[in-house]
């Protein structure tokens, strides 16, 4: 049943010229306000789920020719009556036909407001509504099969069955309550222990795969690193294939970070070429060097670059450096090709890669390096993977009050603590799913969406 009594309007495919545009009405006069404008066939004598070629008129004027797409409640997006206007793409007819329509009485849509009416509506929970925005944002197969698994249901099915089986026992211990004097247990300690543990077992396996979901939406970070003049910045320009960062003979030329994305095999890396590592006076230079430590220890993997001039002894200095982050890395050898057998002969006593960025020698070579060390191209995107920061934070709560909870069982406590600590693990996951929202919580959510959608 619909929660909203006004008619909505906003153009759903991208703004600027094109071969079509397609505006959308959601809402109770959806069909009735377009026939108004529509000259064809009675739109309001028409099935649901057919089209409609016609002229759209304001007066004697004509706008356009258009087709009209009719999804008649329920049987729409958003649960109301849907109306899909198939326009030529100029910008003047697309405002000609919303400025119309919106003098007829519907109302311009704010960002996200036909999803926030299907999840009102019922036609799917929350996480599933912010799983159709990163779904749209997605850029790679990865993050596209991890939206796509998450919007069909995946995340909230398994929150469902957990939320169901914890709604059962805090209702029989809301039932001892009734019964305090008689001092009757309805809810068994031990098996409330058991549930929570399987539960735990559940969030655990969530928690931790956030990571890796975050990874998959947002892309690996990388971080290129060296000392100054290796050729940080021609390697981020070859992997990128244009002329993305300044590339010059002068040391410290790159002050601050630089980032930039490329799909590789359909996982999407998220590059940053770093100002070089090196005791400096600069004051500008040595910021610029400590925000390469910093994203250092925030990255997935590091590339570490050397020049090829450089020893093997300084090599491995500034890897044993290197290991002290903690964070895995990919050592290379630039400028190779100036490396005679001999000369070459002590870097291979390392685990490196040798290439020569200039030129683009050995860039196919890192890609599947990076395929290799990160290994994400294997991962199987048909499990929940939990990729959504407010879904990680929820869930983190929810372990914490059911932990309350299996305290409470082992140092006896009244049942109305322990129904309290039920009830909290209860609102953590109600947020997830959208059982318990705020006003504020909605709009946050569906105020980044894109207009139309």
């Amino acid at each position: 049943m619909s929660y909203t009594t006004d008619t909505i309007i906003a153009l759903s495919t991208p703004p600027g010229s094109g071969a079509i545009g397609v505006i959308r009405l959601s809402g109770p006069d959806a069909v009735k306000l377009t026939n108004q404008v529509f000259k064809g066939k009675d739109l309001t004598q028409q099935a649901t789920h057919t089209l409609h070629f016609g002229l759209i008129k304001d007066g004697d004027s004509i706008i356009d020719e258009v087709v009209v797409g009719l999804y008649i409640a329920p049987k729409s997006y958003t649960k109301e009556n849907v109306v899909e206007i198939s326009c030529h793409g100029s910008n003047y007819i697309i405002q000609q036909i919303l400025n119309l329509l919106i003098r007829k009485g519907a109302r311009a849509a704010k960002p996200g407001e036909f999803t926030l009416r299907a999840f009102l509506n019922g036609a799917f929970d929350l996480s599933q509504a912010e799983a159709v925005a990163d779904l749209i944002a997605s850029d790679s197969k990865a993050s596209h099969d991890v939206a796509l698994q998450q919007m069909r249901g995946g995340f909230a099915n398994e929150l469902k069955g957990l939320r169901e089986q914890l709604i059962h026992f805090a209702s029989m211990i809301e039932l001892e309550l009734d019964f305090a004097e008689e001092d009757v247990e309805f809810a068994n300690r031990e098996q409330l222990r058991n549930l929570i543990m399987q539960i735990n077992k559940v969030l655990y396996r969530l928690i931790a795969s956030f990571e890796m979901g975050n990874v998959l939406k947002n892309g690996v970070p990388i971080v290129i690193a060296g000392r100054p003049n290796v050729g940080k910045s021609t390697l981020l320009n070859a992997l990128l294939n244009e002329e993305r960062a300044i590339v010059s003979d002068i040391a410290g030329t790159t002050r601050d970070t630089i980032e930039d994305d490329l799909n590789i095999e359909g996982v999407i890396f998220r590059f940053i070429d770093t100002a070089g590592i090196r005791e400096t006076a600069d004051v500008i230079e040595a910021k610029g060097v400590e925000r390469t430590l910093e994203r250092m220890k925030q990255a997935k993997l590091i590339i570490y670059m050397v020049d090829a001039l450089q020893s093997s002894e300084e090599l491995e200095t500034q890897l044993s450096e290197l290991k002290q982050l903690g964070v895995p890395y990919l050592a290379l050898i630039n400028k190779a090709d100036l490396l005679t057998p001999e000369k070459r002969e002590p870097f291979e006593q390392q685990e490196v890669l040798f290439l020569a960025a200039k030129e683009g020698v050995g860039i196919d070579e890192l890609k599947q390096q990076l395929l290799a060390k990160v290994n994400l191209h294997h991962i199987n995107t048909s499990e929940t993977l939990v990729s959504n920061i407010r879904h990680v934070e929820a869930l983190k709560n929810t372990e914490a009050a059911l932990q309350r909870v299996l305290q409470n069982i082992d140092n006896p406590v009244t049942s109305d603590f322990l129904a309290m600590d039920i009830k909290q693990a209860l609102h953590y996951l109600g947020e997830i799913t959208g059982t318990v929202t705020t006003d504020d919580l909605l709009e946050n959510i569906f105020s980044k969406f894109c207009i139309g959608k």
